[in-house]
């Protein structure tokens, strides 16, 4: 087992067991305030299917740079596609990583005048012509996470005294999910260790597979500890519309991924699970709010009840070249 810097470790098919539910429910509250990060095991996901997932990640990073260009995210508006190694910026800083970009498969908007920018963050993914297994494996695998995380999200609201389906109404329909494949391809030459650098997560929960390489860390008292992967295991956390929705309750924790040493590369698979980019992020009502403290409040990187406004604003911050090529509107803004 990792050492002493262990995340919680949670079946969820213990909410099933009413022998054990009402342990899981505390353990899973205890998480959420304390830590905002946890493993997840008894999720239903198979190993075959983890490993299918992972082997094509590993496939796509193994083609042809010129197949892995044709997709491009500078070719679409939706911020969707590959992005090449040093080409993402976290913090203002360049991560040492290249990722492919998938979010729920939909026909390109037709906006107005009126309609806000966000909704040029829905529309169609590429897909590389040299991998056509890719796509179909890619959509079903965040179907499959987005069931485990709806549940998750059900279970952790249970567990301090809330409705279960409070935010289902901004789920449904139209949810925001996004699936990154992501190398981190060994030391840059520079020698900095940045594979992504420090940052919350803006949304609501994050599933996490990683191979067996290691690198991410997580704050914990005061510093960083690293989160060996655990087998079977997703590394799951939550995002700081969370934290708003709990009046600062519950936890959204800061995290970073160190690059893998020398040449040793390091394959993860982020699933975001997020509302409607129209949602209204409401506060949960429970009696917990008796002991929220209340939110600190960023200057440098307000945030927006509405969480289309908040997405937006990350993708231009962080590929600031995609931005400037589709919607140079928003970089001056």
């Amino acid at each position: 087992m990792p050492s002493a810097h262990t995340l919680p470790v949670l079946d969820l098919s213990q909410a099933d067991d009413p022998a054990q539910r009402a342990d899981f429910l505390k353990k899973l509250h205890a998480a959420a305030r304390d830590t905002g990060f946890l493993h997840l095991t008894g999720h239903g996901v198979s190993a075959a299917e983890t490993a299918r997932i992972l082997d094509l990640t590993r496939a796509f990073f193994a083609l042809p740079e010129a197949d892995r260009l044709a997709v491009s995210n500078l070719n679409s508006p939706h911020f969707r596609g590959y992005t090449r190694i040093g080409h993402e910026l976290t913090g203002g800083a360049t991560d040492w990583r290249d990722q492919l970009d998938v979010g729920a498969e939909r026909p390109a908007p037709v906006l107005g005048p009126d309609d806000p920018a966000y909704l040029w963050l829905e529309g169609p993914n590429q897909w590389p012509a040299a991998l056509p297994e890719l796509r179909t494996a890619v959509l079903e695998w965040q179907a499959r996470l987005a069931a485990v995380a709806h549940r998750l999200l059900q279970e952790l609201l249970v567990s301090i005294g809330a409705p279960a389906d409070f935010f289902d109404e901004a789920f449904a329909d139209r949810p925001h999910l996004h699936t990154k494949l992501i190398r981190y391809p060994g030391s840059a030459p520079s020698g900095t260790d940045q594979g992504v650098g420090a940052h919350k997560d803006y949304g609501f929960l994050t599933l996490l597979l990683q191979d067996t390489v290691g690198g991410l860390q997580v704050v914990r008292d005061g510093g960083y500890v690293d989160v060996p992967p655990l087998p079977g295991a997703f590394v799951v956390n939550l995002g700081e519309l969370l934290e708003i929705a709990t009046e600062g309750y519950l936890t959204a924790t800061d995290h970073r991924v160190v690059s893998p040493p020398g040449a040793v590369e390091r394959y993860s698979v982020p699933f975001f699970y997020n509302p409607r980019l129209d949602a209204v992020v409401e506060t949960v009502p429970g009696d917990y709010l008796r002991s929220a403290p209340g939110l600190a409040h960023d200057a440098t990187n307000p945030l927006h009840a509405e969480y289309g406004r908040n997405e937006l604003k990350g993708w231009v911050r962080a590929h600031p070249a995609v931005a400037r090529r589709w919607h140079p509107e928003l970089v001056s803004a």
